[in-house]
């Protein structure tokens, strides 16, 4: 074999070799890296040299993460460390709200079982104050000034008349107690007199006029059985409309006026007001038969549903939440008043239809 055959490889060039490489020096063998890539050496990896004679810097580049290997198969899934959703909770302090409505109640019942004429006593007193919580709001948030004094003189008149002398009476009332308001803010500059005396026929009609047909109702043999009529279908529509709506209320009733009432509340208030409506004119009402109680509590769900929402659109106007603070848990009495007052002449009405007046 020639040996003259054999040539060294090439050398590369740079700071890897610190001496001149001569021509029988036996060249170092070239490694190849992990890239594919030659250096000369171990040696001359571990110093930096580059095969393009630049230095490499190992230490500057980072170390690479280990993956992380999966869970086993049946390992626990971690748990969700987010917040759970908010539980939904009532508008209201509902202890202070229970409270106060079995104290009126009370009173209620009391004074009906005692002396008729206490009991129209009681119309009267929240008459005065609902008036009272209704102009103030008026004049606060809108500069209305209807006038109080002839609207509770009014007021008060209306409903012992309508106790007195019937409907006949009421309407007398209600006439007289208009002209007091027209005549009485005769006595200011006349800027805003209509705006006044609107807002003064406006209160006579909504509180004093249809507060005065429970009066009505008490006058009748069975009076005290027909207000206990009146109020417990009331009273059961609102928490019928409130206990369904509250657990399965989705669909909103009248969202621009009240965002809280719902469709599926409607048809609680209506279920739970036909029951009681069926039990009340079967063994409370004298003459009354089990399927006209199923129409009074259908009539009595809808008027006290549109009662609450006209109050609603009044609240809303003026801009505030409750009419008065009097009530705790309740607001005002407006507030308990709402659906009441245009529920009284419906009750009124059927009971006359279905069984007389007497």
């Amino acid at each position: 074999m020639n040996d003259s055959s054999w040539q060294p490889e090439p050398v590369p060039a740079g700071p890897a070799y610190d001496a001149q490489v001569g021509p029988h020096t036996r060249p170092m063998p070239i490694v190849p890296d992990a890239a594919g890539r030659d250096f000369d050496d171990r040696e001359a990896r571990d110093r930096g040299a580059a095969p393009d004679g630049g230095l490499l810097f190992r230490a500057e580049t980072p170390p690479q993460e280990p993956m992380p290997s999966p869970p086993p198969p049946h390992a626990p899934q971690p748990q969700d460390s987010s917040p759970p959703p908010p539980k939904k909770r009532a508008g209201r302090d509902l202890r202070a709200a229970i409270g106060v409505g079995v104290g009126l109640g009370a009173v209620i019942f009391a004074s009906l079982l005692i002396v008729k004429a206490v009991f129209v006593g009681v119309i009267v007193v929240a008459v005065v104050v609902g008036l009272w919580e209704l102009t103030s709001r008026l004049q606060e948030k809108k500069g209305i000034k209807a006038p109080l004094v002839p609207l509770a003189i009014g007021g008060a008149a209306m409903v012992i008349a309508g106790y007195v002398r019937g409907a006949e009476g009421a309407w007398v009332a209600m006439a007289l107690t208009v002209l007091a308001v027209l005549v009485w803010r005769m006595t200011e500059p006349p800027e805003d007199y209509l705006k006044d005396v609107t807002a003064g026929a406006f209160a006579a009609f909504y509180v004093p006029f249809l507060a005065t047909f429970v009066a009505m109702l008490l006058t009748a043999d069975d009076g005290p059985q027909r207000v206990i009529t009146f109020l417990l279908l009331t009273v059961v529509s609102d928490t019928g409309a409130y206990a369904v709506g509250w657990r399965f209320g989705k669909n909103k009733l009248a969202p621009r006026i009240s965002p809280g009432k719902t469709r599926e509340g409607l048809f609680g208030a209506v279920a739970f007001a036909m029951a009681a409506g069926a039990l009340c004119m079967e063994f409370l009402i004298d003459g009354g038969s089990w399927w006209q109680g199923l129409l009074l509590g259908l009539a009595v769900a809808v008027s006290a549903t549109l009662g609450d929402l006209g109050e609603s659109m009044i609240k809303r106007d003026l801009g505030i939440k409750d009419m008065g603070t009097l009530l705790p848990g309740h607001g005002g009495i407006m507030d308990r008043l709402d659906s009441l007052l245009p529920t009284a002449p419906v009750v009124w009405l059927l009971l006359a239809a279905f069984v007389g007046t007497g």
